[in-house]
């Protein structure tokens, strides 16, 4: 079994790929900018090189799960700052460890690279034309992609870039810079109205589907590889059509969703092509938006005791 450290281990997807990493007898520490109770837990920034660095002195890695980040477009606005430093220094922080400890690294990207792109997002849809990032957020992830090419052309570090499409389930906090689902799903348990921009499409996954994927990589690194990892190519649902779900699921009155057109800076219709996943990495989610709901709707009333 592998050594893995996952950076932004405390996160929502850090916490749920730390359970199955380590349900398949990988040895898992985390580090986190949150302090943690788990004795493989190290608090650390990866902005500051030094509080990295410490942790690889001491322990050996065969490979890094390198997903802290500021996440979020608004977030990135308001706080650009923080996003920049973790993203961007953050990142060169790992790739410049990697040259010297030599792990392999797994660099969590998101589909928000794809930007204005309005076809089906292959991932070498980046390679052949040029895509215009909508917001800060996704320019430090393309960014940060391109920071891992160039290391892996001029030092020889091996990674695989991932980016991830809809993921969301248990340990997804809210907060008003996270993702569409604990959004809804929050207001809607506390009886409170939330926005519902029409015309919009999307994806989502399960994170327990996501993180069977991703913890795939570890099996089958490909040094080099980029995959978008999300649902079903078939599981496009309307953003109405999600307010529609949440409202049921949580028995909250219709009249908490207000309809306005569409969003301003954000992509309509997302589209995306999984094949890639499914051909290396069995990707293969089987959590519906329907259930999903259900089940991460089900988490929240026990954190938010409703």
């Amino acid at each position: 079994m592998a050594s893995i450290l996952i950076t932004g281990g405390r996160g929502f997807i850090g916490t749920n790929l730390t359970k199955e990493l380590r349900s398949r007898g990988h040895e898992v520490s985390t580090c986190d900018i949150l302090q943690g109770e788990d004795p493989q837990h190290l608090r650390a920034d990866v902005y500051v090189y030094q509080q990295i660095d410490a942790i690889f002195r001491e322990r050996k890695f065969d490979y890094v799960y390198h997903l802290a980040a500021e996440y979020g477009r608004w977030n990135g606005e308001d706080h650009y700052d923080n996003l920049w430093r973790t993203n961007m220094i953050g990142t060169k922080n790992m790739l410049r460890l990697q040259e010297a400890y030599r792990f392999r690294m797994i660099f969590f990207s998101s589909a928000e690279v794809y930007g204005d792109y309005d076809g089906l997002m292959s991932e070498n849809v980046m390679d052949e034309l040029p895509i215009k990032q909508m917001n800060d957020y996704a320019i430090t992830k393309w960014a940060g992609e391109l920071q891992c090419l160039n290391h892996a052309s001029m030092f020889g570090v091996e990674v695989v870039r991932v980016r991830p499409v809809g993921c969301y389930g248990p340990h997804e906090y809210y907060s008003r810079y996270r993702g569409v689902i604990p959004i809804f799903v929050y207001h809607a348990l506390m009886g409170k109205k939330f926005i519902v921009y029409r015309g919009h499409k999307r994806i989502f996954d399960y994170v327990e589907d996501t993180c069977r994927t991703f913890a795939n990589i570890a099996d089958n690194f490909i040094p080099g590889e980029v995959y978008n990892i999300g649902g079903r190519e078939d599981w496009v649902v309307g953003i109405e059509e999600l307010a529609d779900i949440v409202l049921k699921a949580t028995g909250a009155s219709p009249s908490l969703a207000e309809y306005k057109g569409e969003e301003a800076f954000t992509t309509r219709i997302k589209t995306v092509d999984f094949s890639k996943a499914r051909r290396d990495l069995k990707h293969d989610p089987k959590v519906n938006i329907h259930e999903g709901i259900q089940r991460y709707v089900a988490w929240a009333r026990k954190v938010y005791e409703k």
